[in-house]
């Protein structure tokens, strides 16, 4: 997972190693994604999410993976819910620098099987931040992403950039004790590193996000930590190394009540039950 190496390599071995911090440009026109809304954790990275549905009056949200919770990993088939939190993270504008910390106060939805999210709810409202930063929260899509659609994947820890296109969908994919579904490809562009984990994978022609950054096979082993590996329908499994993934969010919007609360109980809902 794409927490592992981010403590040990220095952003200035990144700057020397690719001689700019910007992914690869993308091959057409498309919408400018930037750092704004993005947060940087300790050792991972993470956004300034919203519901389609949200108002400006609800608490605002952090989106980041299930294994960059403070916690440590999840196990396999452990699902938080309404867990208290102190999390803090330094919020970014569209150049990278800081605007000041958040914080906070719950973890709505936490979990490493299936997909692999931590939902937090901040302290403040959409509204506070908008009025004290000028931040707009990025919205998280309500449909499933499309197979060859532009994308971005900002990461607040290395403020970097990377653009890319989406390579197709792995319905299974798994990594050592965890297996996660209906999984986002990237294609080559993306070679994600350690420290991106928890970037949210934002479509260029919408702006929306479609997916949160989560992992890439390093060494080529197969479905080992940090290495993981396409499960097809008959069990045979295939590993590509430096081939990275991300999983998919809209399973989000199939499970929020008319008052924007997580009910896993709701017909439709994709997240994994406890």
């Amino acid at each position: 997972m794409r927490v592992r190496r981010a403590l040990a390599i220095g952003a200035a071995a990144v700057a020397a190693a690719t001689g700019v911090l910007i992914g690869p440009a993308p091959a057409q026109a498309v919408t400018a994604v930037s750092l704004a809304s993005t947060i940087a954790l300790s050792n991972c990275s993470a956004s300034l999410v919203r519901y389609p549905t949200s108002v400006a009056t609800d608490r605002a949200m952090m989106l980041t993976n299930g294994h960059c919770y403070e916690g440590g990993f999840l196990s396999a088939g452990q699902v938080l819910q309404n867990r208290t939190s102190t999390r803090t993270g330094t919020l970014l504008n569209s150049s990278g620098t800081a605007l000041g910390r958040v914080r906070a106060d719950r973890v709505l939805y936490a979990t490493m099987t299936g997909t692999d999210v931590t939902l937090y709810r901040l302290t403040s409202t959409f509204a506070t931040l908008q009025s004290q930063y000028g931040v707009t929260a990025l919205t998280i899509s309500g449909s499933h992403p499309v197979d060859g659609s532009d994308i971005a994947i900002p990461s607040s820890y290395w403020k970097r950039i990377w653009n890319c296109k989406i390579n197709g969908f792995v319905g299974t994919l798994r990594e050592d004790e965890w297996t996660w579904h209906d999984s986002v490809r990237y294609d080559t562009a993306c070679d994600t590193i350690g420290g991106t984990s928890g970037s949210p994978i934002v479509d260029t022609a919408s702006g929306l996000i479609v997916g949160i950054n989560n992992t890439g096979n390093e060494d080529g082993e197969m479905c080992t930590l940090d290495n993981p590996c396409e499960v097809a329908a008959d069990g045979t499994t295939t590993a590509f190394e430096g081939q990275s993934y991300g999983e998919e969010t809209y399973w989000f919007t199939t499970c929020v009540t008319a008052a924007r609360v997580i009910d896993l109980t709701i017909s439709g809902c994709l997240l994994t039950k406890p």
